[in-house]
């Protein structure tokens, strides 16, 4: 397995922690001297990221398929992600488990519930869904490794991740039976059989109601998970015992505060919320508000000056998205509605966002948008794309194809994970595409930063998070590769999470007051999903209020 401190505390690192930075010749102290060096986490378990060639004459065609279990209703894909050198790849209909299918279809006397199950864990009924994983080191023969299912469980749009006592959890959407539903969690300690292990229910949350009461999206950063929750806001639940979650509080608490509005209706439309460090990017879900918030405190946001924004075409007309992502210093919308395409805002600034790149698809009708270096790759239904990005403009570069609703086109390496959520021809609800004849060779970037470097006042409660413009391998972070520590070299200890492109640094406690922190990504640690390492290395401070 990997590296003991890959995810635990610094503390739990035995003699490479230190109490005091060592100094050179000048008697300058350095906070780092006595880390872990950037590459000891050990390397990934499974093989990681395509490695394999193609010709341009197999580039954008199919050249295999992933399904999850095949007696089951496993054609509903979205995002896929990579974790320890394996594919996870989340299965599920829209729909979670229902009545009919579980009570007519499996021959149950009463409703189950996730307390009480009844015989619905053997019932070969068309529900509920899985995670599956995957070696897809040579993507045209792609290798199951492991496979749990659970009946609560809907299409997933977003995986957390954190290890907790030396085991690793995934953090999924949850559906009960008679439509309640909130977070769930499964134990993927194991690859070979990941097992659904528990669940907490968010007030409210009333499915069908596919865009305005349930989780549509889920973050984890530290001890917290953020459940975006369409028309409910943003749900703060407590994992810090995975297996017993809590929801802890709301955000917003003040609706007038940051209040994303519904033609006619005054209710949150929270589709993502993405956060790094202290700050937070709240986007909708099929309408054009979005928020930027100061979340000092993990569990009450605060919306920033001028953070209150729509995407805008280059008349200023506001714009309407389907779904949010981040990218390196950017917020990634992926439009839809009177055609599709990708709308780019740079969002360093939060009191003043700028809108520096859009493309209008006029056949496409956009789902879920990702950055992997210089290019996005974006769902359009109809059919997905990946587009050139230098910064202010964009330019489609190829296309897939695939049958049913293309809503997700997930890069990863040189190839694209092209899914379908529904309407998908049996067994082909996923199919790995290459995009690029040659492996990725090219190193992580990093963006924004929070907080950034020179800053002040920085609440005790603070996080610190870089967000890349790749994916990042969630096992790459640990305290060698993500350095935290006071300027005088008094190691932090915190817990190091990844999260798709963006990692985070929790503290395990409060920091000090009127401290300077000075944090450091040394040159060869983090590395993408190709085994690509941080090129050079990036170090900044920021200091806490008195």
């Amino acid at each position: 397995m990997r590296s003991a401190c890959t995810l635990l505390l610094l503390a739990a690192c035995g003699p490479q922690v230190v109490v005091d930075g060592d100094t050179d010749d000048t008697g300058v102290v350095d906070p780092f001297a006595s880390f872990p060096a950037p590459d000891a986490w050990g390397g990934t378990s499974g093989p990681g990221a395509p490695s394999r060639t193609f010709t341009e004459a197999e580039l954008f065609q199919a050249c295999s398929w992933l399904q999850g279990d095949a007696d089951r209703e496993s054609d509903h894909h979205n995002l896929v992600v990579m974790y320890d050198g394996w594919l996870v790849m989340p299965w599920a209909p829209e729909w979670g488990p229902q009545r009919k299918a579980v009570t007519e279809d499996c021959g149950l006397a009463q409703v189950p519930t996730p307390e009480a199950p009844g015989d619905v864990t053997s019932c070969p009924g068309r529900f509920g869904g899985g995670l599956t994983f995957w070696d897809v080191s040579d993507p045209c023969d792609p290798v199951k490794v492991g496979e749990g299912w659970t009946p609560w469980m809907r299409e997933s749009h977003a995986l957390g991740f954190a290890e907790v006592d030396g085991r690793v959890y995934a953090a999924v959407d949850f559906l009960g039976v008679e439509g309640d539903g909130g977070v769930g969690f499964w134990d993927i300690t194991d690859v070979s059989a990941p097992v659904f292990v528990s669940w907490v229910r968010l007030p409210g949350h009333a499915y069908p109601d596919s865009y305005l009461r349930l989780t549509l999206s889920v973050f984890w950063q530290g001890r917290y998970v953020y459940a975006s929750s369409a028309g409910h806001g943003v749900f703060v639940v407590d994992a810090a015992d995975p297996l017993h979650p809590v929801v802890v509080d709301t955000v917003p608490d003040d609706d007038a505060a940051w209040a994303i509005k519904l033609e006619g209706e005054g209710v949150h439309h929270g589709g993502t919320f993405h956060v790094w460090g202290n700050r937070a990017m709240a986007s909708a879900a099929g309408i054009s508000s979005t928020f930027l918030v100061d979340l000092s405190d993990p569990t009450q946001a605060v919306l920033e000056v001028g953070g209150s924004f729509s995407p805008q075409d280059d008349e200023g007309d506001p714009l309407q998205y389907y779904f949010a992502n981040l990218g390196s210093r950017y917020g990634l919308f992926a439009r839809n509605q009177a055609g599709g395409g990708p709308l780019v805002v740079d969002i360093t600034d939060p009191t003043a966002p700028v809108t520096v790149a859009h493309l209008h698809q006029p056949e496409g009708d956009g789902g879920y948008i990702f950055q992997h270096g210089d290019r996005l790759f974006q769902g359009e239904s109809n059919f997905g794309a990946v587009y050139g990005f230098d910064g202010t403009t964009l330019v489609e570069e190829g296309r897939f194809e695939l049958k049913g609703d293309l809503d997700t086109v997930t890069p990863i390496g040189n190839v694209a994970f092209v899914a379908v959520d529904e309407r998908a021809d049996d067994g082909k609800a996923t199919s790995l595409v290459p995009w690029s004849t040659a492996p990725d060779a090219d190193p992580p970037r990093p963006g924004m930063t929070s907080p950034g470097d020179g800053a002040t006042l920085q609440a005790v409660t603070s996080r610190i998070g870089v967000v890349f413009d790749e994916m990042i391998e969630p096992v790459s972070a640990f305290p060698g590769s993500f350095r935290v520590a006071t300027e005088d070299g008094r190691p932090v200890e915190g817990l190091i999470q990844v999260q798709e492109n963006i990692v985070n640094f929790s503290p395990r406690a409060d920091l000090e007051p009127d401290t300077t922190y000075v944090v450091q990504l040394p040159a060869g640690g983090l590395v993408d999903l190709s085994g690509n390492a941080l090129a050079d290395t990036l170090t900044w401070s920021f200091r806490t209020a008195p």
